[in-house]
């Protein structure tokens, strides 16, 4: 087993990471300050890892909210469910939520956290690549608005994060490849040495070898620890991890949340920001192009739907969470391993990119 600390004064914890986690009572425990547990997870998760968990828990008093899955039912409907569940056994100021599932129920295991009773203690389980490497560190939580990706949630921080690598053997392959197109991301903002690592070791990772799996689930969430420790909130820094969210956020949006998967859209955003980077004259072609052949190695859209518009992709952008006083900030690339926010750029070269033909760029990075 690994572990990780995500430094943050008072609000540290642990990140553990290994295989067979979940059946380690010792490391959910210590975190849990009182005798009552609600655990918030969804009907595909339920049947295979409620058993264990609740086993885990045998002698605290465990309330199971079981919530349908997919990235539809992340809203204030569904979340209710969650209140329903708390309030209807009493659950009182010293329970802990623990979240077992993957980034939806993450962040709205997290958000009813933070909102019940004004705030009560969650832990993380994350069952999922994507929800592993980024949605469970760092303390987002919130829920989908019909006009805009998590524009409602509350920054709350859990007790700990506890990764159960073995988990990913029951991951569906397209799931898999949607957590990967979040590991790729900490290489192309901060990591250039990992994308070489990425790219040797992308057939091991899709073959869902331990070790491979383990070091870079490692990596990503060393990283994004470094870059919570520093910008909590997201007033600087930290805003960096949104590589490809801007214009992936966009797509999910416009095509129906779930649509799409989060990874999926992303990875088609973040070619979207190496094209845009591209053609701001901050990377070569060669370096963009070895982006989109990494994105399309871990089995990921590289080509954004065709049926959307440049109208509407702006549209949906400027909602965005980085829009400020008017202004659209996008993330996009200096150099690979090295990601800037900004605002400065001619709005030709924004028009450009989103008209840009990536269904050309992915046929070329393949040659």
């Amino acid at each position: 087993m690994q572990t990780l600390h995500v430094d943050l004064a008072e609000r540290s914890y642990p990140i553990y990471i290994g295989q067979g986690l979940l059946s380690r009572p010792e490391l959910l425990t210590q975190h849990i300050a009182g005798r009552q547990v609600a655990i918030v997870t969804n009907d595909t998760v339920a049947p295979l890892y409620l058993q264990t968990l609740l086993q885990v828990l045998e002698g605290y008093s465990v309330t199971s909210v079981v919530l349908p899955d997919g990235e539809a039912f992340k809203n204030w409907e569904t979340l209710q469910l969650i209140f329903d569940g708390l309030l209807s056994a009493r659950h009182d100021r010293r329970t802990t939520v623990v979240a077992l599932g993957g980034g939806v129920i993450g962040d709205m295991a997290g958000f009813a956290a933070a909102c019940y009773q004004r705030g009560v203690d969650f832990i993380q389980v994350p069952t999922t690549l994507l929800s592993q490497v980024d949605s469970s560190v760092g303390g987002k939580t919130g829920i989908n608005h019909p006009l805009g990706k998590n524009m409602v949630g509350a920054f709350y921080q859990p007790k700990a994060v506890l990764i159960d690598t073995s988990s990913l053997n029951t991951l569906p392959v397209r799931e898999l490849s949607a957590g990967l197109a979040e590991v790729i991301k900490y290489g192309l903002i901060c990591d250039e040495p990992f994308l070489v690592w990425l790219e040797q070791n992308m057939p091991a990772l899709r073959a869902l070898d331990q070790q491979a799996l383990t070091e870079a689930i490692e990596r990503s969430c060393a990283a994004k620890a470094r870059v919570v420790a520093a910008d909590e909130r997201e007033s600087g820094v930290r805003a960096t991890l949104n590589l490809g969210h801007t214009f992936g956020h966009a797509i999910e949006t416009e095509q129906g949340y779930g649509v799409w998967l989060h990874g999926e859209a992303v990875a088609a955003g973040t070619v979207m920001a190496l094209e845009m980077s591209y053609r701001l004259g901050w990377l070569s072609a060669a370096d963009r192009d070895r982006g989109v052949r990494l994105l399309q190695a871990a089995g990921l859209p590289v080509v954004p739907p065709q049926d959307m518009t440049p109208a509407q992709f702006l549209e949906h952008m400027a909602v965005d969470k980085k829009v400020l006083d008017g202004q659209l900030r996008l993330v996009l690339l200096k150099r690979l391993g090295e990601a800037v926010v900004t605002a400065d750029y001619p709005r030709e070269i924004l028009d450009a990119t989103l008209r840009s033909d990536y269904a050309a760029l992915a046929l070329s990075s393949n040659s």
